[in-house]
């Protein structure tokens, strides 16, 4: 139903002349997409990061410097995304993954705000105060995304693909093999597989796939800065996938929309919006289990008894 509502968006907003909604829907769309990736690794691995948004700022700076140059080709730069996003994942993946609990947050973190700093002090791309995109990925044969409409629809596409692609890798031998892991990962060696090989490929993939929702941010804001690697952005994803439901694949798209909506609702309610965020989180921590997935989940199943 929820997908469904996101397809017609644009012909309500285009009969109610609201073009804030389809700027409000891509937004969440993309964080959705960033928070699927995100439960790849957290939900399904166990691997609490609080770096992937560098993944985020990666994907768009590889949009943002090619446009610097002149370059708009959408293929190079949405390739240069996934590829230099996947690159790092692997790099930082080989040391991260030899660590766990609080020193794989820990070092997670300080990659990712290694990548931060790198950036505020390259002056060339504008440093702490950011790069202005002046035009969009252009793909040939593809229609032009400088439209709103089509680059909604453009990230409505890649927020479908990228739940189906999660949802095969976890119905997948690969899959059944990370969920054993994270449930008990020395029984999973002693039946003979290299768990630190899937764990690090696991890794890589949600790399990768954050990277591509960066390429889209950069597209959408038409604007990119290190601020969308800091470490808060980091939280902001983790806090979506606890909403949402950890483990769970529509989890992910409901805590992101949550997240969204409140944020707007809140922030011009009042100032201290921050604050009732946490007590929302913490609610939805102890009084929730599974976050709003698993509550819906449950309030079905209710329904479906007393109907029965």
């Amino acid at each position: 139903m929820a997908l469904l509502l996101l397809a017609l968006l644009p012909v309500w907003v285009a009969w109610a002349n609201t073009p804030f909604h389809l700027d409000l829907a891509s937004r969440l769309m993309i964080l959705a997409i960033a928070a699927v990736s995100l439960n790849l690794i957290l939900g399904h691995g166990g691997m609490i990061s609080f770096g992937h948004a560098a993944y985020l700022g990666i994907g768009a700076y590889c949009v943002g410097i090619p446009a610097y140059y002149g370059i708009h080709d959408g293929y190079l730069q949405f390739l240069l995304a996934i590829a230099c996003s996947a690159a790092f994942a692997l790099v930082t993946g080989l040391i991260c993954l030899r660590t766990r609990g609080v020193y794989f947050i820990m070092i997670t973190m300080a990659f990712s705000q290694m990548v931060f700093f790198a950036f505020v002090s390259i002056e060339e791309y504008g440093g702490d105060d950011g790069l202005v995109i002046d035009m969009r990925s252009r793909f040939a044969g593809l229609g032009n995304i400088e439209n709103a409409t089509t680059l909604y629809y453009f990230i409505f596409a890649s927020l479908l693909a990228s739940l189906y692609l999660v949802h095969r890798i976890m119905r997948s031998r690969f899959g059944m093999v990370i969920e054993g892991i994270r449930g008990n990962e020395r029984r999973m060696q002693a039946i003979g597989y290299n768990t630190f090989r899937y764990r690090l490929a696991c890794y890589v993939i949600a790399g990768a796939l954050c990277g591509y929702a960066g390429a889209l941010l950069g597209n959408f804001t038409n604007f990119i800065s290190p601020e969308m690697m800091d470490w808060t952005a980091s939280g902001e994803l983790i806090f979506m996938v606890v909403l949402g439901g950890t483990g769970s694949l529509t989890g992910s798209v409901l805590g992101a929309a949550a997240f969204v909506l409140l944020e707007e609702w809140l922030s011009a309610v009042t100032i201290y919006w921050h604050f009732l965020f946490g007590a929302l989180l913490i609610t939805v921590v102890l009084f929730a289990r599974n976050g709003m997935a698993g509550m819906i989940d449950r309030l079905g199943r209710r329904a479906w008894r007393r109907s029965s």
